[in-house]
């Protein structure tokens, strides 16, 4: 019997404004709808209709792109703490800055929304490089991306050592005998390190699933060292099929080399499905909401992203490759600069082509559910992907097309599950 006979794909919704497309508030009946806790609750609801595991929260520490959009969200904390009581199973993912929070207030969040959750909650931890961020916590400049990533794995082993401080059977809460907690299973975790001391012990006892589920995101060789060490999910963005093959046997191989299972890292690329009855309706759809986009506001973002002046970007020609290779590694992503670059590069694409190709950072694809289904199960199939990270043009038009028309092709397939038979996240997410 061939494993992907019982193996079932991941799937997560990611949550951005009110879509991927920067002009996705346009088309919503509530152009205001991404600080309305109405439309994060429908959503989670649709997306745990569709059988979803998770769904995951960008977040940013500064304000940029409003121009165009609401590019940003609220805390995904907060809001996730709003979905639980209108969803049953689905995860819900909140990204977390490891340059500016602090790790005993994150343990403690991370894990009371654990217990009000039963379990459903995860965490992906980035370092932030955007210096705009840093400027919102006092006089203070960016660390280099070396002490960014020093000082990330500092914190993800003091959250580590916070969720352990409480043994698994530590609360007894025993009525008759008076007896609450066997104080002998609550343990000091005295880190003193670097960047962090940290008496411990967490102050609310041990979560439902062991520990909240830890996401990573980078695309750094620095990213994907943190990833093979501690990560349970790792959310990456190769355009082609043979990249993600790559990125994931290497990846699996790190993971290995740091004396965890193979499958204990599940990889899910970024997909952006624009999905039609027919390809031209898709594409007709992709078109409409391209021309609501605001081009000098999108070259602002890429410029960036690639750490040079938006003036030396021109919509018609193609990225000035000479100046990029100059620009400063310090003060942008160099995983999302090589992903854009690399795309640009291979495909010759101009700006405005690169622009309307979600800048390269996420793969699109312009299709029928059947096109659609067709690309996921080649990916997963064949090695380049444990299931996908989803971003949709436009919520709840774009996630409800997957869930009514591609979800049940994937489960016609034997592909993805039809009904959740996990009760945390971890235990999906390991299943």
């Amino acid at each position: 019997m061939s494993i992907y006979m019982s193996k079932k794909m991941h799937l997560n919704c990611h949550i951005v404004g009110v879509g991927q497309n920067p002009a996705a508030w346009r088309t919503n009946e509530d152009p205001k709808a991404f600080i309305n806790p109405q439309f994060y609750e429908e959503t989670a609801i649709i997306a745990e209709r569709g059988m979803f595991d998770a769904v995951f929260f960008s977040d940013s520490l500064s304000l940029h792109g409003h121009a165009q959009g609401p590019s940003q969200m609220l805390d995904p904390l907060i809001v996730s703490a709003s979905i639980l009581k209108v969803t049953e199973y689905i995860g819900l993912i909140s990204t977390i800055s490891t340059t500016f929070s602090d790790p005993f207030i994150l343990a403690r969040q991370l894990i009371t929304l654990d217990h009000l959750s039963h379990g459903r909650i995860g965490w992906n931890a980035v370092t932030s490089y955007n210096p705009m961020a840093a400027k919102n916590f006092g006089k203070i400049e960016l660390p280099s991306s070396k002490k960014r990533y020093e000082r990330a794995e500092e914190f993800i082993e003091v959250v580590t050592k916070l969720n352990d401080s409480w043994s698994e059977d530590a609360l007894i809460a025993d009525a008759e005998n008076g007896v609450f907690v066997d104080v002998s299973k609550v343990k000091s975790i005295n880190h003193e390190g670097n960047y962090y001391n940290v008496a411990g012990p967490l102050n609310v006892p041990r979560s439902p699933q062991g520990k909240p589920v830890m996401v990573q995101s980078g695309a750094s060789q620095e990213g994907l060292e943190l990833a093979a060490k501690f990560a349970d999910v790792v959310f990456n963005a190769q355009n082609s099929f043979q990249e993600a093959k790559i990125f994931y046997e290497n990846l699996k191989s790190m993971v290995i080399l740091k004396n965890r299972s193979r499958d204990s890292l599940k990889i899910l690329p970024g997909l952006y499905p624009i999905i039609g009855s027919t390809l031209a309706e898709a594409k007709e759809r992709k078109e409409k909401m391209d021309n609501l986009r605001n081009l000098d506001v999108d070259i602002i973002t890429l410029g960036r992203q690639l750490g040079i002046e938006p003036s030396e970007l021109k919509l018609n020609e193609l990225l000035p490759y000479d100046l990029i290779e100059k620009a400063s590694k310090d003060i942008i992503s160099n995983g999302f600069r090589t992903q854009i670059v690399g795309l640009a590069r291979k495909e010759n694409l101009t700006v405005r082509e690169l622009i309307l190709n979600n800048f390269g950072m996420i793969r699109t694809i312009v299709g029928t559910p059947d096109m659609i289904a067709d690309d996921m199960e080649t990916w997963f199939k064949g090695g380049a992907a444990d299931g996908f990270n989803l971003n949709f043009d436009s919520f709840p038009t774009g996630l409800e097309d997957m869930v009514e028309h591609v979800i049940p092709i994937l489960q016609k397939r034997g592909l993805f599950r039809k009904e959740y038979t996990e009760r945390t996240l971890r235990e999906r997410f390991e299943a």
